[in-house]
Formats: C-alpha cells, structure tokens, sequence
C-alpha cells in the first residue's frame, strides 16, 4: 500500500508501505524524522499524532482505545480526526490513505 504525509512543513510526501507495520514505523522508516515517537509505539506518549485528512472509500479504521483517547485528550492540538499512528496498522485496503503531522505539543 502507499499513503501519503503531509509534514508540519506542508510538505505532502507518499510513503509505500509495509504491510502489517503501523503507520508510525512506516512513516519513520521513510526518513521522516518530525515523527518523534518517543515511546516507539507502546502507547505511552503522544508524540507519533497525526491528523487522519482522509481514508480510503468504504474502509473503516479501528476504533480509538480508551488509552488512545486518554493521550490523545491530553494534547493541546486534539482534533476530531487525532489519532495515534501507532495504533493503525498498514494494510492494502487503506492503499490511498492521507495524514498530516499533528504540531508537537
């Protein structure tokens, strides 16, 4: 799959994906190093927030856990589309998929 990140820069770059890695490592992977994700994915920061711009027709991401809510609530750029990018797994069907880097908090 490929999707695309736009950086806190408005620099819009397209990433081909790992299928089964989640958004985080595949964004990391890619270089993109504004994607701090201090805790490496263990839910236990917010520093990998995106900004979900758009999903692909008729796919529906997983629900936000308690735990990503709770983080998520703690930022001070919380948006109605937040999400953590450790927390949403690659897979063909999101083929299309677009994000923004939430600011740092």
């Amino acid at each position: 799959m490929k999707f695309t990140v736009t950086t806190r820069e408005g620099e819009a770059r397209d990433v081909e994906a790992r299928d089964g890695l989640s958004l985080m490592q595949n964004i990391r992977n890619s270089g993109i190093e504004e994607l701090h994700a201090i805790c490496g994915g263990s839910l236990s920061c917010a520093t990998c927030h995106v900004y979900v711009e758009r999903v692909p027709a008729g796919v529906a991401l997983p629900e936000k856990s308690r735990d990503e809510r709770d983080l998520l609530e703690a930022s001070d750029f919380l948006e109605d589309n937040s999400r953590l990018s450790c927390q949403l797994t690659c897979r063909p069907e999101l083929d299309g998929l677009r994000v923004t880097i939430a600011p740092e908090d």
